[in-house]
């Protein structure tokens, strides 16, 4: 039997084994390497010995304090998750490569450490529209939550609350804004996907100002439509009928959607009209006091109208890789459009972010906050509010390690001195 297709109690057995080995008394030889790692391991195991005896079929987590790190929480979701619903987290476009663009786009880039700076005190907080936060890390919009986890928005609400974060919910929630508002102690920002018939947006905004929510993050960057193959293949994979849930068309679709209840939507065919373009700012700032703040931009020409349109602020997106396979990372999409923004109003980011390192990266680069949105959802449908809450405990521990590894005692030390190039 090959070693990639040990089992972890088999692999552990061979270790111990090793150890006890009189060949593992031979200095330098490959055998007391391993002998001397797993004499120094519980269980006789480490990432190390893993990797070199064919890891890679450790067991899925079975709480939140077991994880190593976010991407534990992926596994765990997916073993809970019915696989039509974890394909839509997980879809991007085609064949998915800008999904891992995003992630890879952070290997690009390297961070400078620096040394003997005092760091005994450390603040991750940041300011945003007048608001301090514990912590530059958001909570994106995620839709139909509940599909993950039977308390879906409420539970991501009570751990935003509990752990102090900023909470996007998404307009198509399976959980009611007011809800939500409840559950997290404070109003969430509200995204809008104005649909193609303004009156059912026009009540949209008036719903979420009316339930107090500050800032309204209108998303632009999927009116082009997208070709979601992965989506497509976890649906063919569940064998439960879909029709039990989701009734047929468009209409049927906002039917299991609180925030249309009550609307009249036989005129709406979409959420993302596709003649939607800068008329649509005026319209908004004409409709509610709230401050506008415009998701989905990636370029500098768009910073710079987004800016000359009067918006509040601008969150540089390609949707988690789910709008347009362009290959083109979030992290090197940033540097133009903070440099077109020229600090007129803020710039927050999303896309692939899985580690304190990539968020301290992007703070580097300039940008206000960073918005996080598949790895609370896995933290939500492997345990539900404790899931999420661990998530966001990694991501706040591994910024908080690398900040002092950096020397940056404060979010607003963090610069582009910090890393040692910029994106391409």
């Amino acid at each position: 039997m090959s070693s990639s297709h040990l089992t972890l109690t088999t692999r552990r057995r061979l270790l111990k084994f090793l150890a006890a080995s009189p060949i593992a008394a031979m200095a330098g030889s490959p055998v007391e390497l391993l002998a001397r790692l797993a004499a120094h391991e519980p269980d006789g195991a480490s990432g190390a010995l893993e990797a070199l005896l064919g890891g890679g079929d450790d067991p899925v987590i079975t709480a939140p304090d077991q994880a190593l790190n976010v991407l534990d929480f992926e596994a765990a979701a997916r073993a809970k998750v019915p696989p039509a619903h974890f394909a839509y987290l997980a879809t991007g476009v085609d064949g998915d490569a800008t999904v891992r663009a995003n992630e890879e786009g952070f290997t690009r880039i390297q961070i400078r450490a620096r040394r003997l700076v005092d760091m005994s005190r450390v603040d991750t907080s940041v300011e945003i529209f007048g608001t301090r936060w514990e912590t530059p890390i958001v909570i994106s919009p995620v839709s139909s939550q509940k599909a993950f986890h039977p308390e879906g928005e409420i539970a991501v609400a009570r751990a935003a609350r509990a752990k102090g974060h900023l909470q996007l919910l998404s307009t198509v929630t399976t959980s009611a804004v007011e809800a939500v508002n409840e559950a997290r102690g404070t109003p969430v920002w509200y995204q809008l996907y104005p649909t193609d018939d303004w009156q059912v947006g026009r009540a949209l905004v008036r719903r979420a100002q009316a339930a107090g929510c500050p800032v309204l993050v209108l998303t632009v960057d999927l009116h082009g439509g997208s070709n979601r193959e992965t989506q497509e293949r976890g649906a063919r994979l569940d064998a439960r009928p879909c029709a039990s849930c989701h009734t047929p068309g468009f209409r049927g679709y906002l039917k299991r959607k609180p925030m249309f209840d009550g609307l009249d939507t036989f005129r709406a065919t979409d959420l993302h009209p596709s003649d939607m373009a800068w008329d649509v700012v005026k319209r908004l700032r004409d409709l509610t006091p709230m401050k506008l703040v415009v998701k989905g931009l990636v370029t500098r020409e768009d910073a710079e109208l987004a800016v000359q349109h009067g918006v509040d602020g601008i969150v540089v997106s390609n949707h988690g890789g789910r709008a347009e396979e362009t290959r083109r990372p979030t992290i090197e999409c940033l540097p133009e459009v903070i440099e077109a923004a020229a600090g007129k109003v803020p710039v927050l980011v999303d896309g692939g972010f899985r580690r304190g390192t990539d968020v301290f990266k992007a703070l580097a680069l300039g940008a206000d906050a960073i918005c996080v949105g598949r790895p609370y959802a896995w933290g939500l449908g492997a345990f539900g509010q404790g899931g999420v809450e661990a998530v966001l405990t990694i991501l706040r521990r591994e910024l908080g390690l690398i900040m002092r590894q950096a020397g940056t005692a404060s979010i607003d030390a963090i610069t582009r001195a910090c890393l040692t190039a910029s994106p391409r």
